[in-house]
């Protein structure tokens, strides 16, 4: 079952209208658009947006019981084009949940887990792109190598894409189970109280479903797509998806970069955006009851210009 992070926190800082229109760009399964919905008047709007079809499914249930809900079956990065097609014009917010949902990871068919032995595939849109085995067959030595270490910021990157790629010359790597055992048996220095494939099955899945460019061309984006006082909230649950959201906030809220020492009155700085409250993590009861909440980073920001 999947537990929704930060529930009452997103959805509370997101919805700051009853009758606004809004975007709840990862669906999932829907937890935060219920919570949403429930804090919208007859005149509100929420369009969901998700790659899985999965996703697709749970949203066409949701959407055929509520006329104030609507789905998107793609990428958030697509908003801009996807909104000028349905005629929405000035969101009152946008909600993203990055990373990859409970059901994805628990079910061994998806191939984003090294604890579920399952086909390597790890496509968040299983209807289209190349999977994670498709890609390591092809891929160069230093291909792989780069994405271990930019995506899943693995130390010993080097030494793991040149293990990958003499074990796809004995034989294909195509299950979880197997590339967890290879990267596993050239980790030369295993993090305690962490699998020692995890940063780089976090590294290939990154690339494979371009979740930082798909991230940073929805930043590029955000403030076309906001109305004056329209709020964006993103839960990130690592430091290389955080730190593109803190820098695009920090940016927005300083407003224009100048020399120091330039005599200029703060109106004339160009601020864009104002960060609303501190960032916020779950509490130690979420955690408990919710361990994979324990990475969980929410930041807000609202425009203001």
């Amino acid at each position: 079952m999947h537990q929704t992070v930060l529930l009452r926190e997103a959805v509370e800082a997101l919805v700051t209208t009853s009758d606004g229109t809004y975007v709840d760009g990862t669906f999932g399964r829907g937890g935060h658009s219920r919570a949403v919905l429930q804090r919208l008047s007859s005149h509100g709007h929420l369009l969901g947006v998700d790659k899985d079809p999965a996703a697709a499914a749970v949203a066409a249930q949701l959407s055929a019981t509520d006329s104030r809900f609507s789905f998107f079956h793609g990428s958030f990065a697509e908003l801009p084009t996807e909104l000028a097609s349905r005629g929405i014009t000035g969101l009152d917010g946008i909600l993203l949940d990055l990373g990859v949902s409970s059901p994805q990871l628990d079910d061994s068919e998806r191939g984003f887990s090294f604890q579920h032995d399952g086909p390597l595939d790890m496509r968040m849109d299983t209807s289209s792109g190349e999977t994670a085995a498709q890609w390591l067959a092809r891929a160069t030595e230093q291909d792989i190598a780069t994405v271990l270490k930019e995506y899943g910021e693995e130390r010993f990157a080097r030494r793991i894409a040149g293990a990958i790629v003499s074990a796809r010359a004995e034989a294909p790597i195509v299950t979880t189970g197997r590339l967890a055992k290879i990267v596993s048996e050239a980790n030369p220095r295993w993090e305690k109280h962490k699998h020692p494939a995890t940063r780089a099955f976090q590294g290939i899945r990154i690339f494979i479903n371009r979740e930082l460019d798909d991230l940073a061309a929805l930043l590029t984006a955000t403030l076309g797509l906001l109305k004056v006082g329209g709020r964006l909230v993103v839960i990130s649950f690592h430091s290389l998806e955080d730190r593109l959201v803190k820098r695009y906030m920090r940016d927005m809220a300083r407003g224009d970069a100048l020399p120091a020492g330039v005599p200029v009155r703060d109106s004339a700085l160009n601020r864009q955006m104002r960060l609303v409250g501190k960032s916020l993590r779950a509490g130690p009861g979420e955690v408990t009851a919710n361990p994979r909440a324990r990475s969980a980073i929410m930041r807000v920001a609202e425009k203001i210009s």
